[in-house]
């Protein structure tokens, strides 16, 4: 074998592609295969496409462009195989290789140097964009983009995600805040970037939902963004820079967990020991980290669940879950127990419960039309249950079932809301 092939190899992690049986088992789970009813666009049509360019068969990368840019990387095929393939490493390696020969148009290449290595990586820019977004709303400038059907005219749709975006907040998050009842552990918060810009409403009443279970609660100065949308594109290399810093940010307090409540935010938290698994000077280190990651739910269950949590009769509920959530940090239970402590309520778990929404990341900005069709698939399911409200544990969840709503002209019945909003709705928190 030649050594350029040799090292092709190495980069794809050719090995394991070799677990794959080819038994089909993914089919059923994966939403491209399901909506597109292509081989190319499964698990194992992927799997078998990169196998082909490990042994030379393929010697054109570009074939793999379309199958690997269409996976939403929602990892469902790992929790259904049977023979326990990296799915989710095979992915990111292949993007990786992929973004590495890829010759950009000067545009492009200056737009993802800019996004991926100045805008989510820097706090300062993501909470000037957020009081952007903020002032947006506020000054009636977003009535006015609505009525004057300026919105239609934005790039990738992002006007309908727009108004998809709930009212945002601004103002601080408590740096250090005291369990206001026994305490149970001392908790550092990971803030995220988009979290933080435009969620952070979500993040203040996580904080105070923490502390109101028994933890002491740190929001560690120095944390960036965890590099989750790097490593889906293929910048590996940043990724494990911005882990790096994670790392090193949190290893100065003394605490029990690392709380996120995103759950694409979490899924690489809980896999910095992977991404960094070959540098004998972080190894040890990101283990240490990503055993301590903890989902919101996680913790607050751990810590007893909520008390004196307020009736809420006769309302029907649902749960979209998190693929990330579900297939890489395995959280199944927890968001379901804290949803069934609320008194009154009636929860209706929805048929294809384990399916992606469409959302994953900012796939259902650059690949709309592909998103649309995976949520629509969501929306039979969603609408069947008769819900007034459907739980998300994640941000884009949120917004994609928010646009599912509208899609379907439910807004007056139906609302999509974040675990930690109805839970501090439930807790008398605001």
């Amino acid at each position: 074998m030649n050594e350029p092939l040799e090292q092709l190899r190495k980069e794809l992690q050719y090995e394991k592609t070799n677990r794959c049986v080819q038994c089909g088992y993914c089919l059923p789970v994966c939403p491209t295969y399901i909506t597109m009813r292509k081989e190319t666009h499964s698990p194992r049509g992927r799997i078998n496409l990169v196998k082909m360019v490990g042994e030379g068969r393929i010697t054109d990368l570009s074939v793999l462009e379309e199958p690997l840019n269409l996976c939403l990387g929602c990892r469902a095929c790992e929790t259904a195989c049977p023979t326990g393939v990296e799915y989710g490493a095979i992915l990111e390696a292949s993007r990786a290789a992929l973004a590495r020969r890829k010759k950009f148009s000067v545009p492009v290449r200056l737009l993802r140097r800019t996004m991926f290595k100045k805008v989510f990586s820097s706090k300062r820019i993501m909470k000037f964009a957020g009081s952007m977004l903020w002032l947006y709303q506020k000054s009636g400038l977003q009535k006015a983009a609505r009525v004057s059907g300026a919105l239609e005219k934005l790039p990738y749709h992002l006007g309908v995600f727009t108004e998809a975006i709930p009212p945002l907040e601004r103002g601080r998050i408590p740096v250090r805040i005291k369990a206001r009842r026994e305490k149970k552990y001392t908790v550092a918060f990971f803030t995220g970037c988009v979290m933080d810009a435009v969620f952070q409403r979500i993040n203040r009443l996580s904080v105070l939902l923490l502390a109101e279970a028994g933890c002491d609660v740190i929001v560690v100065p120095g944390q960036t963004c965890c590099g989750a949308l790097h490593a889906h594109a293929g910048e590996v290399e940043e990724a494990r820079r911005l882990a790096k810093q994670n790392i090193a940010a949190f290893e100065k307090e003394d605490v029990d967990f690392v709380v996120n409540n995103a759950g694409g935010c979490g899924a690489i938290l809980h896999e910095y020991g992977h991404l960094l698994g070959k540098e004998e000077e972080w190894k040890e280190r990101a283990e240490s980290f990503a055993a301590k990651s903890r989902d919101i739910s996680q913790v607050l269950l751990a810590c007893g669940g909520l008390k004196n949590l307020k009736p809420r009769s006769g309302e029907r509920v649902t749960y979209q879950r998190s693929c990330h959530l579900t297939n890489v940090q395995k959280v199944v239970n927890e968001p379901l127990a804290l949803l069934k402590s609320v008194p009154g309520i009636e929860f209706v778990e929805m048929e294809e419960a384990q399916m992606c929404c469409g959302s994953a990341g900012i796939y259902n900005i650059v690949h709309y039309n592909e998103a649309m069709d995976i949520l629509d698939e969501k929306m039979k399911h969603t609408k069947a249950t008769g819900a007034s409200a459907v739980i998300t544990t994640n941000p884009g969840c949120l917004l994609q079932m928010k646009l599912g709503i509208e899609r379907e002209n439910l807004s007056g019945s139906m609302r999509a809301v974040h675990l930690v909003e109805y839970l501090a709705e439930a807790a008398g928190i605001s």
